[in-house]
């Protein structure tokens, strides 16, 4: 018997595959997962005899609904009809709401905005500019008279001079609270989608975006003219949808560590002929961490050895199971080369963007995401913005992150000159006094004398936050859950064989308490690379290490980022101090303190000695007395102490980086050139009260 989908057969209905799920669960009894589930071709026709009612004698339409059910449909249409009419006054009625709650709250105290120069300050308490910078001194801040400090820095100096302020927020600037948000967007409207592709390098990503760009873009330029903006808009039956052209996952998580959280769906591309690969899986543990609804594009279709079934078969060991075997994840057959499946690539991104309901109100001050930015010879800093809420337009004066600017001029995907640009477009602009960062938020302001100030104020409060960054530590776990500031802890596992994460993650995931759930968003065979750190920036996760350790730049970055790592060599050790970690008991005696990394650059074989090698030294240093760890590919070989260390002829106590020196390692030879030497001590430190 044929069977009809869903999303098919509300087309039909004309209705949203949503009210058709709805109708079919409360009218027929009949349960569906999503717009892509199948229906028997019997209930659909009785579906759509009653629903569609073709069959009807003309006067009966009116029994199949009930006298309640017409008046809250009229009803509901005139509350629409109205908020239209009045869409300025019902958001001047929202602000106004908001600023009587506001004045509610405040009873008593000196009011502060979010930032203030030293000057309006001391104005604002009415005490000598002399006697407010003393008391900054006092408080461990240099200020100067037209400096501007932010409410905590005037806070401290308030306790000094023994007077009570309170903040509040500065509602001419147009920067909303996020708690305000919901109750400012009262004209919410159908937004397009945002899509990011990603996927393992050489699986297609380029070509399956080329593809796209000149089916659906090229096509309607007049010369061709290719955008260069790394974003573009595309129209497929009447509805648009915005790419994103980034470079794959670490350019995802590096936007989402800084809080920018653009995509709403991923188009995850896998080659038919290669199947699941080390990038494709971790984009899609970026993608789970993020909460991004993927669809999975199975490219190459056409070449030699293509087997879909296959690629359907691993997605599974990701928990990721195709709506053609009874699970809910999409899969779409392609071939950017040959152009095959492309339209219903497009669909399926529509489909998907119509049960996540993407919504936005247009009819505010434009706020949004940089996408990237550069510094342009002739034209000075520009920045490619994707518009997320309200309206942009030429003349704004927007605030990007610490950077603020008057857009000059703005340019779409195409290269075209537009004045104004709506939610989910991306645009180009010029007028910014700095290049900004991509990830960073940009929110339009009033004007540009308060974009310019609350600038210099972000710059400030910047410095002090690098240096109060909280991130989850094993050490301050159990604090942290006592206080309410974590109810998860996200771990990154890397191990030298795939046998080693499957037993890690399955041991660890079952510690999870009624407090505390212990989840692994991310596993990979390999050392500790920068991707496993930017993605716990991202999620705030710890990296565990099993017989591997971390690279030069994942060390450096770690650090920067305050990322915890910790190595082990056995697998119950890493049970147990996560399990001593819940409970507030981990507090070791000793800490591992890395002295520097030593390449091996030749070997010499020597029969009475064994195998010396030429090195130089890359960081830090190396002792004779150093513990040292071989590292090949990021995997420990060999743990142990040198034999002997040399510079030249002569016996060295220790070598410095930029170095050469000569070692062996103490009964063991098997070294070979390109491995590294890390070289390590054991400190004592002092046990923690608990």
């Amino acid at each position: 018997m044929s069977k009809i989908r869903v999303y098919e057969l509300a087309k039909e209905l004309e209705i949203t595959s949503k009210e058709l799920i709805a109708i079919l669960k409360d009218e027929f009894g009949i349960e569906v997962k999503n717009h892509m589930s199948v229906v028997e071709e019997e209930d659909a026709a009785l579906i759509k005899e009653l629903l569609g009612g073709e069959d009807k004698e003309p006067g009966t339409e009116k029994t199949e609904k009930s006298l309640v059910d017409e008046y809250e449909e009229i009803l509901e249409e005139e509350v629409v009809n109205l908020a239209k009419k009045k869409k300025k006054s019902k958001r001047e009625l929202a602000q106004e709401k908001i600023d009587a709650e506001k004045a509610q709250e405040v009873t008593s105290g000196i009011q502060i905005g979010e930032f203030i120069t030293v000057k309006d300050f001391a104005d604002k308490l009415g005490k000598p500019v002399a006697e407010v910078i003393k008391a900054l001194i006092f408080s461990g801040i240099m200020a100067g008279i037209n400096q501007e400090i932010d409410f905590e820095t005037a806070q401290k100096a308030a306790e000094k001079l023994e007077v009570e302020i309170v903040q509040v927020k500065d509602a001419s600037s147009g920067i909303a609270d996020e708690d305000q948000e919901d109750a400012l967007d009262v004209n919410l409207e159908k937004r397009p989608p945002i899509v990011t592709v990603m996927g393992h390098v050489d699986h297609g990503k380029t070509s399956l975006l080329d593809a796209i760009r000149k089916a659906k873009v090229m096509e309607s330029e007049a010369g061709g003219i290719t955008q260069h903006i790394g974003a573009y808009t595309i129209t497929i039956n009447g509805e648009k949808i915005t790419f994103l052209d980034t470079p794959g996952h670490e350019a995802f998580t590096a936007m989402r560590a800084r809080g920018a959280q653009v995509t709403d769906i991923v188009i995850l591309v896998v080659a038919a002929d290669d199947g699941i690969m080390p990038q494709t899986a971790e984009a899609i543990n970026h993608c789970k961490a993020a909460g991004v609804p993927m669809i999975v594009a199975i490219n190459k279709i056409d070449v030699e050895g293509a087997n879909i079934e296959r690629v359907k078969q691993e997605l599974t060991e990701y928990g990721m199971v195709a709506e053609e075997w009874g699970g809910d994840t999409i899969c779409v057959p392609v071939s950017a080369k040959a152009k095959i499946g492309i339209d219903d690539l497009l669909e399926m991104v529509l489909l998907t963007a119509e049960v996540e309901e993407l919504t936005a109100d247009s009819n505010r001050r434009a706020a949004g995401t940089v996408i990237e930015s550069e510094l342009d010879k002739g034209r000075g800093p520009v920045a490619t913005l994707l518009v997320q809420k309200g309206t942009l337009n030429v003349g704004d004066s927007i605030l990007v992150g610490s950077t603020y600017g008057r857009i000059r001029a703005m340019f779409d995907d195409k290269g075209k000159k537009i004045k104004s640009a709506g939610p989910s477009i991306p645009v180009e602009i010029l007028g910014l006094s700095e290049v900004p960062q991509a990830g960073d938020k940009f929110n339009e302001v009033k004007d540009e004398k308060t974009a310019r100030g609350m600038a210099e104020a972000r710059k400030i409060k910047e410095k002090s936050l690098q240096q109060s960054t909280m991130r989850v530590s094993l050490e301050d776990l159990y604090n942290q859950v006592k206080e309410g500031k974590i109810q998860e802890l996200p771990i990154i596992i890397k191990a030298d064989v795939q046998g080693s994460i499957e037993a890690l993650r399955g041991t660890l995931e079952k510690l999870s308490t009624d407090e505390i759930k212990v989840r692994v968003i991310h596993g990979g065979v390999g050392a500790i690379t920068e991707t496993d750190i930017s993605l716990a920036a991202a999620s705030n996760a710890v990296v565990i290490g099993f017989n591997v350790r971390p690279d030069n730049n994942a060390q450096i970055l770690a650090e920067k980022d305050k990322v915890y790592v910790k190595t082990y060599r056995v697998i119950y050790h890493a049970v147990d101090d996560i399990k001593a970690a819940m409970i507030g008991m981990l507090a070791p005696d000793i800490k591992e303190v890395i002295q520097g990394r030593v390449e091996i650059r030749q070997t010499y074989k020597v029969s009475a000695l064994g195998t010396i090698a030429g090195c130089y030294v890359l960081s830090g240093k190396i002792t004779r007395n150093s513990e040292i760890r071989l590292l090949r590919d990021g995997v420990i070989i060999h743990e142990g102490r040198l034999a002997s260390l040399k510079r030249f002829k002569d016996d060295a106590k220790e070598v410095h980086a930029g170095f050469e020196c000569g070692l062996s390692i103490d009964k063991f030879n098997e070294i070979k050139e390109g491995d590294i030497i890390e070289a390590f001590i054991m400190e004592s430190i002092v046990r923690k009260e608990l």
